[in-house]
């Protein structure tokens, strides 16, 4: 046995047992990789902002009523004109002599050009309204005023100093055309006197105070060469589209909010024969077209003041009614409602030719927009009914897209085959591709063009019928002549 002290030396010369690591140690899986370190958010640090100092703001809001005899006295003047200025300004310099107000130089000119803007112009937004190269204005309340400029937005340095100062200016734009705009009619499409388009929302639906977004049109109506000059398309395209109007194909025009629609339809317009009566129906004028024979029809509010309606006149209206005006054409600015299902209607009795637009993303989503504005109409027809319908009233679906380097340009031109089933068939015969663009759909970005498909159109007799003899060359080779020429 030996004594514990032998014991105890026996015991610490025994051999150390390996140590073995636990079984499931094994079986644990790697620690995962670090995570790419995610990219610094660059803080957004808005430009300084161009104030009226407070002694003339107040003045400002002051002497604005004063110097008008009534609220739409210079509603329809001009900042322009000499005149009209002289006008403001004597009744300015009458007042402050009677009021006994000193004012410093620096104060005096620009309590002036403020007035001016506010009585003849459109007040803080005024430099935006002349600036020609400026596309877009928005306003977000008095503190936020955004610019569009060559296809991008940028926050500018202008503001309005209250909300009562938008208003003066919100106030001024819709009294010319007859249209209110307060707290029983908070929304409001208007125009300006150069047929920029207005859109306004105030509270308590603008949470930031009242939003006007101002959609401005060149001095010149752009054409055709225009839009070929700022690669919107190619010459062997407009000439496939000018083929398209004259024979009398019904064309919608689809794309997103800025992207071109407008201008794009005008555009088209302008190939409509001299010879044909246009009706052009709008909810706000903005469409230019040269021809002689033109009626141009826009929507009205209700009388003011009248609770059940009385005198208002929406699209669907418009679009009835001009079916009783012997028209050639039928040209609508925007389909956003039951009128789709008029205008198609009118398409498929006997007033071919006719355009309009529609906010889509792509072609197959214009014919959905097209079946669910319809379904607006309230009729309750079945969907096959309503697919047959845009089947056989539209032809040819041209997509018009602002692209991320804020270029429009056409991405695509879709051609309605018919019906397979209960679906309706489309094949594009233009696709907008850039040259490392994969996939069968359009690139969205710059430096690409519209390149065809090879794919011809169904509708090439009834082209060369109207006076166009269409060749490989649009689709891929040859070339587009007038017959006999």
């Amino acid at each position: 046995m030996g004594s514990p002290l032998s014991r105890r030396i026996n015991k610490q010369e025994e051999p150390a047992k390996p140590i073995q690591a636990p079984a499931a140690a094994a079986t644990m899986p790697a620690p995962p990789p670090p995570e790419p370190p995610k990219p610094e958010k660059r803080e957004y640090i808005p430009p300084p902002k161009r104030r009226t100092t407070p002694r003339v703001a107040a003045l400002r809001k002051q002497l604005r009523p004063k110097l008008l005899s009534t609220p739409g006295e210079a509603d329809e003047w001009s900042r322009e004109n000499p005149e009209h200025q002289r006008i403001i300004l004597e009744r300015l310099n009458l007042f402050l002599q009677r009021a006994n107000l000193q004012l410093a130089t620096p104060e005096f000119e620009e309590l002036k050009t403020a007035l001016l803007d506010d009585l003849l112009g459109f007040g803080a937004i005024e430099p935006l309204v002349r600036d020609k190269s400026c596309s877009e204005i928005m306003v977000n309340g008095p503190e936020i005023i955004f610019a569009e400029r060559k296809g991008k937005l940028i926050e500018t340095e202008y503001v309005f100093d209250d909300d009562d100062h938008i208003d003066w200016i919100a106030q001024r734009i819709v009294r010319r055309l007859g249209r209110q705009f307060n707290r029983e009619n908070p929304m409001v499409d208007a125009r300006l006197p150069d047929g920029s388009r207005v859109h306004m929302v105030r509270k308590p639906s603008a949470l930031l105070g009242i939003t006007i977004t101002i959609r401005k049109f060149p001095e010149k109506v752009l054409t055709v060469a225009d839009l070929i000059r700022f690669g919107s398309f190619t010459q062997d395209v407009a000439d496939f589209l000018q083929a398209c109007i004259v024979a009398r194909l019904n064309l919608v025009v689809a794309g997103g909010t800025g992207s071109g629609k407008t201008t794009l339809l005008n555009v088209l317009s302008s190939f409509i024969p001299d010879d044909e009566r246009i009706v052009t129906i709008e909810d706000a004028a903005e469409l230019q077209l040269t021809q002689r024979h033109v009626v141009r029809l826009e929507t009205a509010p209700p009388i003011p003041g009248v609770k059940d309606g009385t005198g208002q006149l929406v699209i669907r209206d418009l679009v009835k009614g001009s079916l009783r005006m012997r028209p050639d054409r039928i040209v609508i600015g925007e389909c956003r409602g039951g009128e789709a299902l008029d205008m198609l209607q009118a398409m498929n009795t006997g007033h071919d030719g006719s355009l309009t637009t529609v906010h889509a993303n792509s072609p197959r989503d214009a014919i959905a927009r097209l079946e669910t504005l319809t379904l607006m109409a309230g009729m309750d027809l079945p969907l096959g009914v309503i697919r047959r319908q845009i089947a056989s009233a539209v032809q040819l679906i041209v997509q018009q897209a602002r692209l991320k380097d804020g270029s429009r340009k056409i991405i695509q031109i879709s051609e309605i085959q018919g019906m397979e089933g209960d679906n309706i068939t489309i094949q594009d015969l233009f696709v907008y591709k850039t040259p490392d663009h994969k996939g069968p759909g359009p690139s969205h970005v710059g430096g690409g063009s519209l390149q065809p498909t090879g794919f011809r159109t169904k509708f090439s007799e009834r082209i060369e019928q109207a006076g166009f003899k269409l060749s490989g060359k649009i689709f891929g080779g040859g070339n587009l002549t007038k017959s006999g020429s």
